[in-house]
């Protein structure tokens, strides 16, 4: 048997910070199999789904915890395969509008109220060449129940970007 760890990293970014994690998996036996990783605010970030041999979890904890040595801040969790709950469409959700506080927090609560569960949520900010001020952009890829109907979640985010003051765009399969 096979037991997934999921990882969250933090560190000074720096060369080589994704190499030593990596040496720590594979070196005890296990298998790197996703990731997202990034730079922010100076700040190298990360999460990494692996897969450890049952026999093999303590040695690989080990290295892992190790890095803490290293400035790398590190937790690791345990994961188990959770079943999916009904059916679900995928699709991708765009935002783009001046930026201000609160964006994520409404248009989250858009699809939160709807039961609409985020697979992957990525935002950025540019500035406004023409305007001043900066953009702020969002894509998230989402499961919508097959019990939600587009039509009403259209509706929904329109008045949102009308509240907002952003464009929103509700795509079709992911």
């Amino acid at each position: 048997m096979a037991t997934s760890l999921v990882l969250t990293i933090l560190g000074d970014d720096k060369p080589g910070f994704v190499e030593v994690l990596a040496e720590a998996v594979t070196s005890n036996g296990a298998n790197w199999l996703e990731s997202r990783m990034t730079h922010l605010a100076g700040k190298f970030a990360g999460i990494v789904h692996i897969e450890s041999p049952d026999q093999k979890v303590d040695a690989v904890l080990a290295a892992l915890d190790a890095l803490s040595s290293q400035d790398l801040q590190l937790a690791v969790e345990r994961s188990r395969a959770v079943p999916a709950a009904g059916k679900h469409l995928e699709r991708i959700v765009e935002l783009t509008g001046s930026d201000h506080p609160g964006i994520v927090h409404d248009f989250t609560r858009v699809l939160a109220n709807r039961k609409i569960s985020i697979e992957e949520l990525t935002t950025d900010t540019d500035s406004a060449s023409m305007a001043g001020g900066k953009v702020f952009r969002a894509t998230a890829v989402v499961h919508v129940p097959e019990t939600v109907d587009l039509a009403d979640l259209q509706n929904d985010l329109e008045e949102l970007a009308n509240d907002l003051m952003v464009d929103i765009s509700l795509g079709d399969d992911h």
